[in-house]
């Protein structure tokens, strides 16, 4: 390693290594604060499970929480902690503080808490090292100076010792710590935020230090779920994201033949918009449908419907989600937009595209997201997500409501690579649907505008000189 350069230690918590260039700073010490509910404890456990994963045996200590307690928080996002311990890659060694007694022996020292600390880490070998949390260690001192001292003392002996450690703390006010110290004498500061707006409980994250290693200074939102936490990194705005010239079918074969070169480009961000009724969720389901039949997994991000609906719904139509379903090799997930915030939402997508690793992406509707956010906001969630899937390389298709009377929407016009409109027409004979290609970038494209139907055996799109018959 180039002198002067930290070395990192891997997390293994989906996106903090990313937003981290590689981990938390190894050897030494990350103060992680917060207040009630924002994920202090959570993120340390995970941080200690996952080195128990890459074979860096972890040592927990917490001053509030028994081991059976600790152990079961763990459990409720599937962690077996005693399953840990018992193969020996993790000891939780409960530290009781009791104010009355440590008033009764005079002056503070750590010195018998290092010593027990000592013991615990030469017991197992441990790398990593977590406290939880300051505050109830230091909660029967109120002498400044002694407590600003072993301050210094904890956080040196722990370099000394060369273990890679989190030690939590409640934020207070507007300051980072109640204290005010811990941050100096910290090589790593992360805070932790859990906000309620507009009835929507969201939680966010900022590295406000790293020590000798560049990092994302921005506030990022994270997403505590079954199997652990998930950080969403901001898009990288380089636009160097991989590009492929294999084409795929949008799963309508007249569709196809109206684009230059009978599909799009995998990897390409489609949206599908027009009024209620035209069948912007057929659409999305021939092109999942389409996809499972090449052997391709399909993430099915659902806010109308939900997943025995839509595959009933798409059965009258001829089109069998069913079988994908039950062969797992598409997943459809169907919540309600206005049950969690963008960054939620963010974080979700990104947290099941890392576990179910699709090939393509319907997001039906995106136009629910707007009861969420300023178009700025809106604008901004989704350029991230659509940046993320492109990494990626996935092929995505969102659908867009388009209210009667109202023009299309051109919150992510620029940011989508091909665009089809669908239209409700009065005719004659009723009312009729049309479709026409508004974009596609990279090929050459049809500029009819063609009547559909939407059939028992799927959509057929007619010649354009059939429109009005």
């Amino acid at each position: 390693m180039p002198q002067g350069r930290i070395e990192h230690c891997r997390t293994g918590i989906v996106g903090l290594d990313e937003v981290t260039a590689g981990g938390l700073p190894r050897g030494r010490t990350t103060l992680l604060s917060g207040g009630p509910g924002c994920g202090k404890t959570l993120l340390a456990t995970e941080f200690l499970v996952r080195g128990a994963e890459l074979g860096e045996p972890g040592l927990f200590v917490p001053f509030e929480e028994t081991a059976e307690e600790v152990c079961a928080n763990g459990a409720s996002l599937g962690w077996d902690l005693p399953a840990l311990v018992e193969d020996g890659s993790l000891l939780i060694d409960h530290v009781a503080v009791e104010r009355d007694q440590i008033e009764q022996t005079g002056d503070y020292s750590l010195d018998g808490l290092l010593v027990r600390l000592g013991f615990a880490i030469d017991r197992i070998g441990a790398k990593r090292v977590v406290l939880d949390t300051l505050e109830v260690l230091f909660s029967a001192l109120d002498d400044t100076a002694v407590l600003r001292a072993e301050l210094r003392r904890l956080f040196g002996w722990l370099k000394e010792r060369g273990v890679t450690a989190i030690v939590t703390a409640e934020r207070s006010g507007q300051g980072i710590t109640r204290y005010g110290l811990e941050e100096y004498v910290s090589d790593c500061v992360i805070v932790l935020d859990h906000r309620v707006t507009d009835e929507l409980a969201v939680r966010r994250m900022r590295i406000v230090k790293f020590r000798g290693s560049r990092h994302s200074s921005s506030e990022l939102p994270f997403l505590i779920a079954p199997g652990g936490l998930s950080v969403v990194p901001l898009s990288r705005f380089d636009l160097s994201y991989p590009t492929s010239d294999e084409i795929v079918s949008s799963g309508v074969p007249d569709l196809d033949a109206m684009l230059g070169r009978k599909g799009w480009y995998r990897g390409s961000t489609v949206i599908i918009s027009g009024t209620s009724g035209t069948g912007k969720t057929t659409f999305a389901a021939q092109f999942a449908a389409a996809a499972c039949e090449r052997g391709e997994r399909c993430l099915f991000m659902a806010h109308e419907e939900g997943e025995r609906q839509i595959i009933r719904n798409m059965a009258s139509v001829g089109i069998d989600l069913a079988a994908p379903s039950a062969a797992g090799i598409l997943r459809v997930r169907a919540v309600r937009p206005t049950q969690t915030g963008l960054e939620d939402h963010l974080a979700t997508l990104h947290r099941e595209v890392e576990m179910f690793a699709p090939d393509v992406v319907v997001i039906d509707p995106v136009t629910d997201f707007h009861s969420l956010g300023s178009s700025r906001e809106i604008r901004s969630m989704l350029m991230r997500m659509l940046d993320f899937l492109k990494q990626r390389q996935v092929t995505a298709v969102l659908t867009s409501l388009v209210p009667e009377g109202h023009h299309e929407d051109t919150v992510i016009s620029s940011l989508i690579d091909s665009w089809v409109q669908l239209r409700a027409e009065r005719t004659d004979h009723g009312r009729g649907r049309v479709l026409y290609v508004l974009k596609c970038r990279g090929m050459p494209h049809s500029q009819e505008v063609r009547p559909y139907d939407i059939t028992d055996s799927g959509i057929v799109i007619r010649e354009a000189a059939e429109a009005h018959r």
